[in-house]
């Protein structure tokens, strides 16, 4: 009899409380500061590190092999004969090529089919509480990863910040255009293209204006179909549940709202207001 794990990493804001009731397995990045070091969700939450940043911008670490290998094996002792591991966009983060890596090292112990999801937050989460789902609906092991695969190319994440001095500092602003229009005060809406990285979608002047353009987006999408849809904030409650209140239409079930982790903080800043949907199959 087969038994199948869903994995992803604490990069997808599934909290811990979600992962339980869904059975699936966070393997935790970290939150490093010169002098210590802390497990994402665990040991350290976003407003910590909002506190943190005058003083001190911390940088991220992905999980070790050692800590995925430890993982791996406890789900064999635990019976699990298959893995689908899915984790942030391979052009954000070293984390999916170092458990792809792993996983082929252990092939006589547990078969891990990885699967980049070209996303991060709750655009990651989509994809592996859609995994655990089709697991649930006793699908085969080779059934759902096929039909975890597909998910990258369904599911957009879209996100406007008030800087772009945090994605600078940490490396990871892609194509996203900077400083001249930053002086002008344009803002960039950020989305992530095929190779799983950072560009620019749209961009419009003033935070005010680049939140409405974040609303018209997702309603040009929802046009004429039905969307799953996520709202994340990284310390902008207000502007957050405005943008979720405009969002409240009949073909839009919001089915999430949450906060980002203290990784995805780390790299931009107070302030980012974000989207992630897909269509989803039942409504196809």
């Amino acid at each position: 009899m087969r038994k199948i794990a869903v994995v992803t990493d604490s990069t997808s804001d599934i909290s811990e409380d979600k992962a339980l009731e869904y059975d699936i397995k966070l393997l935790p990045l970290k939150v490093v500061y010169h002098d210590r070091q802390y497990i994402d969700r665990v040991e350290i939450q976003p407003e910590e590190v909002y506190r943190s940043m005058e003083e001190e911008t911390p940088k991220t670490s992905m999980p070790s092999p050692g800590e995925t290998i430890n993982l791996f094996h406890k789900l064999a002792n635990e019976g699990y004969t298959d893995v689908i591991a899915i984790h942030i966009s391979s052009g954000l983060s070293g984390t999916y090529q170092m458990v792809k890596s792993v996983a082929k090292q252990m092939k006589d112990t547990i078969n891990v089919e990885v699967v980049d999801s070209k996303a991060l937050s709750l655009g990651l989460g989509f994809q592996a509480l859609e995994a655990r789902r089709l697991v649930q609906q006793g699908m085969s092991f080779n059934e759902v990863v096929d039909k975890v695969r597909s998910l990258p190319e369904r599911v957009r994440v879209i996100f406007v910040v008030k800087t772009l001095e945090y994605l600078r500092k940490g490396g990871r602003i892609g194509y996203v255009a900077g400083t001249i229009g930053e002086m002008l005060n344009v803002k960039p809406i950020i989305s992530i293209n095929e190779e799983g990285k950072y560009y620019t979608f749209d961009k419009v002047r003033g935070r005010k204006k680049s939140l409405n353009k974040l609303v018209e987006i997702v309603k040009e999408y929802a046009k004429d179909k039905k969307l799953k849809l996520a709202v994340m904030h990284g310390d902008a409650l207000e502007e957050a549940k405005m943008i979720a209140d405009k969002l409240k239409l009949p073909n839009l079930d919001i089915v999430s709202f949450n906060q980002i982790g203290p990784v995805m903080v780390v790299h931009t800043g107070p302030g980012l207001i974000g989207v992630a949907f897909y269509e989803d199959e039942e409504d196809e």
